[in-house]
């Protein structure tokens, strides 16, 4: 459970990254593109503060998350991300009024259910087994001790 914070911080960057890039794309409006001028269209997407703040985040979300993934299980951690989805979900209906009917909220509740279900199974990482290699145990009697 050390690494939920760690967990739970990928899960915060990668959600401000979507509404950053949001709000990048709305102030930039409608995307047409020729292929003259598809470089230059593609710069000013890059280099819009909104858009260029929500890449340079992901990079943040993608190292936290390069953290945990050194330190737990895939099966663990990744299903966590869904967390984000409700974030941006939440954050969307009250920053750019965007719908939050009763299918959503309901697969919301979903995603918030299966989460907690997947944080209940227990955490399970290569340096938590080693040290309950160290220790003379087996890894069900270092889970047990948790």
């Amino acid at each position: 459970m050390k690494y939920i914070p760690f967990i739970l911080f990928t899960v915060l960057t990668n959600a401000a990254a979507q509404l950053m890039l949001k709000q990048g794309m709305m102030t930039l409006g409608p995307i047409s593109m020729t292929a003259e001028t598809a470089i230059v269209r593609l710069f000013q997407i890059v280099f819009n503060p909104w858009v260029f703040a929500g890449l340079a985040t992901f990079v943040i979300s993608m190292a936290s998350h390069l953290y945990v993934l050194s330190k737990v299980e895939l099966s663990f951690a990744y299903p966590f991300l869904s967390l984000a989805y409700v974030l941006v979900a939440v954050f969307a209906y009250f920053v750019f009024r965007e719908d939050l009917n009763a299918w959503r909220i309901a697969g919301i509740a979903l995603i918030c259910a299966g989460t907690v279900l997947i944080a209940q199974s227990g955490i399970s990482s290569s340096a938590d087994e080693k040290s309950a290699d160290a220790a003379g145990m087996s890894t069900a009697e270092f889970g047990s001790k948790s």
